[in-house]
């Protein structure tokens, strides 16, 4: 009995596999279907620090040139390095600290810059506030954009280290003076103004990448 119970089984498995075979192409298509429309993970940006170079100020330069045309793109993308390259070609001459190895990252609505300084130029006294002892070290410098009035942006510093150790928040527009001697009337103690074009109305900070609105007349 269990023997013809076991023969019974397998017959109907067989009538199942052969019939499964024969309307395969009307439940491969449903299974297609429904995994077409199943969520997916949505892709993470990844934040990693990316060197200037005159390359990446390029792409910044050439966003900017349609957005300056009459009837060119509302709005351009550009990488945190692309923009920062772009700025530093601006205002390394006016910059009494020699920086090397300088690269840039975006992380959630906030840059990060970071370059390597000579420590002595930056005072005495900060480097003193977190022990360093070398005379070159890498400094970080992390904050939001925005733009202060046509023509001037602002990168407003919320967090400074060197040598990954952050220094005190009340130091950090002693490090900004450093940095940029000559303070322009309405910028934040703590900020550092950067050259725009005057036609650019609004700078937004956000998955990894930065994008620069022409303002619309």
């Amino acid at each position: 009995m269990g023997c013809i119970t076991r023969l019974g089984c397998l017959f109907v498995l067989l009538i199942v596999a052969i019939g499964a075979w024969l309307t395969r192409d009307r439940w491969l298509t449903r299974l297609e279907q429904r995994a077409s429309h199943a969520p997916r993970a949505a892709a993470v940006a990844t934040e990693r620090w990316e060197p200037l170079s005159g390359a990446a100020a390029d792409t910044t330069r050439g966003a900017l040139k349609r957005l300056g045309e009459p009837r060119g793109q509302v709005f351009e993308s550009v990488s945190p390095a692309a923009l920062a390259s772009y700025v530093y070609q601006q205002v390394a001459k006016r910059m009494p600290t020699a920086a090397d190895s300088v690269e840039a990252m975006a992380n959630g609505d906030k840059l990060s810059l970071r370059a390597v300084v000579s420590v002595s130029d930056l005072g005495g006294a900060i480097g003193d506030a977190v022990g360093i002892v070398h005379d070159r070290e890498r400094v970080e410098l992390t904050g939001t954009l925005s733009v202060l009035k046509p023509g001037t942006a602002v990168f407003d510093v919320s967090d400074a280290r060197i040598h990954g150790l952050p220094i005190p928040k009340g130091m950090i527009a002693t490090l900004i003076d450093r940095i940029q001697p000559v303070r322009q009337p309405g910028v934040s103690p703590n900020a550092l103004p950067l050259p725009i074009p005057r036609y650019i109305g609004d700078i937004r900070v956000a998955s990894s990448k930065i994008t620069l609105y022409k303002t619309v007349q």
